[in-house]
C-alpha cells in the first residue's frame, strides 16, 4: 500500500514538472522596450557626467543591450567613472567579462579584494558588493562592482546572478540584468581617501538604479502560433 502511495505522489510530481515545464516553453521571449539607462541623473553628488564612448570592436565583445559610460567630474577636479552594461533576457542577463580577467589582462594587478557593504535607499538596509584595488606602476585604480537583478536584486557574484535568473525565469519569465561598475584613478598616497569618495558615490548609484531600469516586452504565442500578446514588465 505504502509502495503505491509512493508511486502515485511521484506520477503526480512528474506530470506537475511536466506541465510546467511546457507551460514555460510556451512563453516567448521578452524584448528589450525602454532602455532607461541612459536617464540616470547627470549630476550626483555635485559631480556633472560627460558621456565616453568604447570602440566598436570594445562593444562587439561585450555585446550588451544598453551601454553606459560616463565621466562625473567635480568642480574640484575629481572624477569618478561609471560603467554599466544591461542585457536583456533574450541575451541571457549577465556580461561574460568581469573584472577578475579583464584587469590582469590589461597589465593591472589586484592588490586587495574584499567584500564591501552599500547603503540602500531603505533603512538600515546594506548590499554586499565587491571592492577591488588595483595598480599598474604608479598608478591605483579604486573599482565597487556588482550584478544587478529584477531591479533591485543586488549580486556580488556570478553564482548568486545565476540563481537569480533561474527564479527570474521561471516565475516571471525575465532573467535579465547588468553589471555595474563605479571606479576611480589615484594616487598611492590618496587611495583611502578615493575609496571612501567612491563608496558613497556607489551608494547613490545603487539607490538611483532601480527608478531607471529598462522595461522589457514580452511576447506571447497563442497555440497556432499565429497572433502576438504584447505585455510590458
Amino acid at each position: 500500500m505504502k509502495k503505491n502511495k509512493a508511486f502515485v505522489i511521484t506520477i503526480f510530481l512528474l506530470t506537475l514538472s511536466i506541465i510546467a515545464v511546457g507551460s514555460i516553453a510556451q512563453r516567448g521571449i521578452p524584448v528589450v522596450a525602454q532602455t532607461n539607462l541612459e536617464n540616470l541623473p547627470t549630476d550626483i553628488m555635485g559631480f556633472k557626467s560627460v558621456d565616453d564612448f568604447f570602440d566598436d570592436a570594445i562593444y562587439q565583445e561585450l555585446n550588451a543591450d544598453k551601454h553606459v559610460y560616463r565621466h562625473y567630474r567635480s568642480t574640484t577636479g575629481e572624477q569618478i567613472d561609471l560603467y554599466i552594461g544591461y542585457y536583456g533576457t533574450a541575451k541571457g542577463g549577465r556580461t561574460p567579462h568581469n573584472p577578475y580577467a579583464c584587469l590582469p589582462g590589461a597589465g593591472w594587478g589586484i592588490i586587495n579584494d574584499e567584500k564591501i557593504k552599500l547603503k540602500t535607499d531603505k533603512k538600515n538596509e546594506y548590499e554586499n558588493v565587491n571592492f577591488i584595488t588595483t595598480r599598474k606602476g604608479e598608478s591605483y585604480d579604486i573599482i565597487y562592482h556588482w550584478y544587478q537583478s529584477a531591479k533591485n536584486k543586488v549580486l556580488s557574484t556570478g553564482i548568486e546572478q545565476n540563481i537569480q535568473r533561474f527564479v527570474g525565469k521561471v516565475l516571471y519569465n525575465r532573467n535579465d540584468g547588468a553589471f555595474v561598475r563605479v571606479s576611480a584613478s589615484t594616487t598611492k598616497e590618496n587611495v583611502e581617501q578615493t575609496k571612501i569618495r567612491v563608496k558613497k558615490f556607489s551608494e547613490e548609484i545603487l539607490q538611483l538604479l532601480p527608478d531607471y531600469w529598462p522595461v522589457e516586452q514580452d511576447k506571447i504565442r497563442n497555440y497556432n502560433g499565429l497572433k502576438m500578446i504584447n505585455i510590458k514588465a
